[in-house]
């Protein structure tokens, strides 16, 4: 098979790292790719987001599948474009990834079918959000209704902090058009969980569970970002856990999506707060995590390639997923001053010698030379019998490698609660 995948930082390096296993997958493309990519796949400088180059250039090249792994082009309808065009394509049409690009119809969804979130309200009059501020209690949450590179929420511990994220969403547009609509919902306790999952439309499997780090520093401190590491498993969750989680939020998503018309094929996020009343959705993303996939495809004895057909086909009820024991950890290297601003262009070095899997995301290859492009530049994965193990083992790899201003955060996996 003559297989593309959309999208360039790591995770689609990890998912052509998987694919490339398959003995399936004969040729590997990526569009835009990375310079780590590179190495494994021929990468096209197209961007994600051009939906129409990106099909015109699949029809051209005869692809047998297109993998749509970022949220913007699945909300930009990718999966539909390639699928009018006679393509094969993994990942959720438009009308399923709404689950993510609009937080509002997520919440909507949610409270329709009785999927158990946090309590809630939409705003698109900022002077009505504001009043309704005035009534909550702190801390609280603000949410952009639309994508914003993970981003888009605010945690304000007090009522100035809170009106402030309003008035920078709503009137300055510190998310764009992501924020003009907003969500303010109930700030819930307790450890965060993420599980992935494979769905057929109708049949959804469950991969093992994973927690993210989104704050930038260490103690869950500073600001959000698109994820500073992750671990596996996210929890000690027991059967019943597992099975309250599949039974009230996971086979309900997507048995309410297909109610409405809108059946899910392709990966499913689910981001879990395990609250002294139960698991509650935090969040849905419409594709694999990023780091979370990182940490979690090199844990999968299976072959990527079979579980996406069976997506596709609507054959998932015939898989089971099988995992390598243990724990793993990835810990992303980011540039100095991300999520906000920073430079590029460093030489980055170590990484043939660390003796890890690296998965690289804001990196290019320039005048024969391995450097930083982006926020997010790497992350290094390790795994072992224990989360002690694993974590150690990631952040040994992570002492090999060096670019200037690196920062990564030195906790992941140690706040584990």
């Amino acid at each position: 098979m003559k297989v593309l995948v959309v999208g360039g930082g790591g995770r689609e390096h990890a998912i052509i790292w998987k694919l490339k296993q398959s003995p399936k997958v004969t040729e590997l493309y990526c569009a835009p790719g990375n310079g780590g990519i590179a190495e494994i796949a021929t990468c096209v400088p197209i961007k994600a987001t051009d939906v129409d180059a990106m099909v015109e250039y699949a029809k051209k090249e005869q692809f047998d599948l297109v993998f749509v792994a970022p949220d913007d082009p699945l909300a930009l309808g990718m999966v539909d474009k390639m699928e009018a065009a006679g393509l094969r394509a993994f990942g959720p049409h438009a009308n399923a990834a709404i689950v993510e690009a609009s937080k509002a119809f997520s919440k909507e969804l949610m409270k329709k079918y009785n999927i158990p979130t946090a309590k809630y309200q939409t705003f698109t009059n900022q002077d009505e959000a504001l009043a309704y501020l005035e009534t909550q209690d702190m801390p609280i949450v603000i949410k952009a209704d639309g994508l914003a590179l993970g981003k888009g929420v605010i945690i304000a511990q007090t009522l100035d902090e809170a009106k402030k994220a309003v008035v920078s969403m709503m009137s300055d547009g510190a998310f764009g058009t992501a924020g003009s609509t907003v969500v303010i919902e109930e700030c819930m306790v307790g450890p965060e969980l993420t599980i992935l999952a494979f769905s057929d439309g109708k049949t959804v499997i469950p991969m093992i569970s994973s927690r993210d780090h989104k704050r930038a520093y260490d103690h869950d401190e500073g600001l959000n970002t698109g994820g500073m590491g992750a671990v596996t498993p996210g929890a000690n969750l027991s059967a019943e856990d597992d099975k309250v989680i599949y039974d009230s939020i996971i086979a309900p998503t997507i048995a309410a999506l297909a109610a409405e018309g809108r059946p899910f094929k392709g990966v499913i996020y689910f981001g879990l707060m395990l609250t002294k009343d139960g698991p509650k959705v935090v969040e849905y993303n419409a594709r694999f995590g990023d780091p979370e996939c990182q940490a979690i495809l090199p844990r999968m004895e299976n072959d990527l390639m079979e579980l996406i057909d069976a997506c596709i086909d609507g054959t998932l009820d015939q898989v089971k997923l099988s995992w390598k024991p243990g724990c793993s950890c990835v810990v992303v290297m980011a540039s100095g001053g991300y999520p906000e601003k920073y430079d590029k262009g460093y030489e980055i070095t170590g990484i043939a010698d660390c003796g890890h899997i690296v998965f690289q995301a804001g990196t290019a290859l320039k005048d024969g030379k391995l450097v930083t492009s982006g926020g997010r530049v790497l992350c290094v994965y390790a795994d072992g019998a224990t989360m002690d193990e694993a974590i150690d083992s990631a952040y040994e790899g992570v002492k090999k490698i060096s670019f200037e201003k690196m920062h990564y955060r030195t906790d992941i996996g140690r706040t584990l609660n």
